[in-house]
């Protein structure tokens, strides 16, 4: 059988290259219509992802941690984001983070996130972000790699098993995007109803 990325189906994303840059500064000039309301937004299309795995297997978990750094985590209980081998051998994750969501960016009847705008994938996340890094938690194997600006600077770098699965996405939105009292505890816990499938907590550290 053909393990070469080019023969994989698509269902979410292409999996025939880890890196779009071109959609990445496509979000970046664009950052006011991809970013409605600021960071929120940003941890919405995040916890989306988990809420997706949570309606697959009838229910999960996701904490939400909002960082004195201003940085965000979102983690989640699930199945951990999906890998193929490719035609080497090698360990390929699905490219998420910085290529395009087939399901959403480019419809206008895209699914509405709770703040009421549009979802676009997680590729907006990173490529608004100053740095990223997502953690991998599969059944056979943990891995994580680390985004700036939306492009990888690190590899699959491995993860001690803990005997958990699922993903952990801690980013730091920029600059430009964080202002004081832009994201809330209490807005993302009223958010979160939008999911009856998914139970959220939020950890709020903003405070030091």
């Amino acid at each position: 059988m053909d393990g070469s990325r080019a023969s994989w189906v698509n269902t979410t994303h292409d999996w025939a290259g880890s890196l779009d840059a071109d959609h990445l500064a496509q979000i970046r000039e664009r950052s006011a219509e991809f970013t409605p309301g600021g960071p929120g937004h940003l941890v919405l299309e995040v916890v989306a992802y988990a809420a997706d795995e949570a309606a697959s297997r009838g229910g999960g978990h996701c904490v939400v941690t909002l960082h004195a750094d201003g940085s965000v985590s979102v983690k989640d209980d699930g199945r951990g984001t999906d890998t193929r081998v490719d035609e080497h051998g090698q360990v390929v994750k699905k490219p998420v983070m910085a290529t395009k969501d087939l399901r959403f960016f480019d419809l206008p009847e895209a699914e509405r996130l709770p703040d009421g705008h549009p979802r676009r994938g997680m590729s907006v996340v990173a490529a608004l972000s100053e740095w990223l890094i997502h953690t991998n938690r599969r059944l056979n194997g943990s891995w994580s790699r680390r985004y700036e600006h939306g492009v990888p600077v690190t590899g699959l770098d491995p993860v001690e098993s803990d005997g958990t699965t699922g993903t952990c996405v801690r980013f730091l939105p920029h600059q430009a995007l964080r202002s004081p009292g832009s994201l809330t505890a209490g807005e993302l816990a009223r958010w979160s109803e939008h999911w009856p499938d998914l139970t959220l907590r939020v950890d709020d550290r903003l405070e030091g």
